[in-house]
């Protein structure tokens, strides 16, 4: 209120001063007048219509009262004259008019560009959102950011859940299921609830609470982009479940050929030595304990196959329950040796353990078949006759079990793929035994 005031004294002094000014120096009253009309148009770009056309009048009546004769009164005696204070006063009113109109489309077009690069600048964030599971989380965040709102919500007529980003609850829930139910846009000043629409049909409802009222146009435009985002994400998730679906086939399928692999092998050898053992003639001893070792360590194989493709099973059908007990490190790593076969191997096997170890809490049986896993892995790609190492250490409030081999390593390239289901090493997929799920099933 101050500052309007301010404005006023500011173009009525300004008046005075130039009608005295030209009183002093002697100016004509051409000079005179186009020097009032200069401060009008002055007062029009600077503070608007109204203003201008208060100093308009007030020049008027100072010109006649201190230009026209007779002077020092309100009286025109010339009727021409009354045909110039008409034309100042339209001119001037005029002239006010089409600076403050071009003074406000100027404001226009500058608040339409602003609108613009938002509205880029939140498509662009949009394109580059890779949180798909947080789509529209993301998405109100981002609007409630670029726009400088106070409140963002979307409603999601799948979930009947709200998303909200901003100072507070200021948008209610009930008005935007309203909106989406009805599907008739609310506008209350400042505040604006529009359906957003996805192929026809209303997916939610966004609301936005601003500072100052938005134009429709923005308000719709904000919701194509959010339908968009979603659109987006969900076409990206549905092609992942669907490349998901076609790995899973291909999974499956690679796993039945191994398996298919793995237990004919066994099958074979076992047939063989039965076959041997029925059908060729007496042998000695140790010809049949032979067979027998054969048919014996066959069917470890077997078993050992076919549990793992259990096993495997139930972890990708996300079956496996874990029973925690306390156990000492020293009877879990004695229990998974216990189950190493064959012979040769478990002879090569040195044990390190410090004295003084915590009790831990884990279940048994999983953990007696991750170090069985780690040990035939360790033995798969050790030398003959390697020793292979097992040791444990605390370190903060965990136990680490470590199984160490004299193999050649992994490669560095390979190290984040050894533990995916089929995958083997490029030195070794061909000239070692094994389906290459051993350490998926341990991880």
């Amino acid at each position: 209120m101050l500052l309007r005031v301010a404005r006023y004294l500011v173009s009525f002094s300004t008046v005075l001063a130039i009608i005295f000014l030209s009183a002093w120096i002697g100016l004509n009253t051409t000079t005179v007048a186009l020097s009032l009309l200069l401060v009008v148009l002055a007062a029009a770009t600077l503070w608007g219509l109204a203003l201008a056309i208060a100093t308009s009048l007030a020049a008027v009546l100072a010109f006649n009262f201190f230009l026209l004769p007779p002077v020092g009164t309100f009286t025109v005696e010339d009727p021409q004259n009354w045909v110039a204070l008409a034309a100042f006063l339209i001119t001037a009113a005029t002239a006010s008019h089409l600076s403050s109109r071009a003074q406000r489309r100027t404001a226009e077009a500058q608040e339409r560009r602003l609108e613009t690069e938002r509205l880029y600048e939140l498509g662009r964030a949009i394109l580059l959102n890779e949180r798909f599971d947080r789509t529209l989380e993301q998405t109100v965040i981002d609007v409630a950011r670029v726009f400088d709102l106070e409140e963002v919500a979307f409603y999601d007529a799948e979930t009947q859940s709200t998303f909200r980003a901003g100072t507070g609850v200021l948008i209610p829930d009930s008005e935007l299921a309203s909106v989406l139910v009805t599907g008739t846009k609310k506008h209350a000043h400042a505040l604006s609830i529009t359906p957003v629409r996805l192929g026809g049909r209303h997916i939610g409802s966004l609301g936005l609470q601003g500072k100052a009222p938005m134009t429709e146009t923005v308000v719709e435009a904000i919701a194509n982009l959010a339908a968009i985002s979603i659109e987006r994400a969900r076409a990206i998730e549905r092609a992942t479940m669907a490349e998901a679906s076609k790995k899973n086939e291909e999974l499956r399928a690679a796993m039945l050929d191994a398996l298919a692999h793995d237990l004919k092998t066994p099958l074979t050898a076992i047939k063989a030595s039965i076959t041997t053992l029925i059908s060729a003639p007496p042998r000695s001893r140790e010809g049949n304990r032979e067979l027998l070792d054969i048919i014996f360590e066959e069917t470890e194989r077997l078993d050992r196959t076919v549990s793992e493709a259990v096993q495997m099973a139930r972890i990708d059908a996300g079956k496996l329950m874990l029973e925690r007990q306390p156990q000492t490190v020293g009877s879990l790593i004695e229990d998974s040796l216990a189950d190493v076969r064959p012979h040769e191997v478990a002879a090569r096997i040195v044990v390190r353990l410090p004295e003084a170890l915590p009790n831990i809490d884990i279940d048994t049986d999983l953990m007696r078949q991750v170090l069985k896993q780690l040990i035939d892995n360790a033995a798969k790609y050790s030398p003959p006759g390697a020793p292979i190492e097992v040791s444990a250490e605390t370190e903060g409030d965990s136990v680490i079990i470590s199984v160490n081999d004299h193999g050649r390593g992994v490669n560095p390239d390979e190290q984040y793929r050894i533990f995916k289901k089929f995958y083997r090493g490029r030195h070794s997929s061909r000239t070692t035994e094994g389906t290459g799920v051993g350490l998926s099933i341990a991880k």
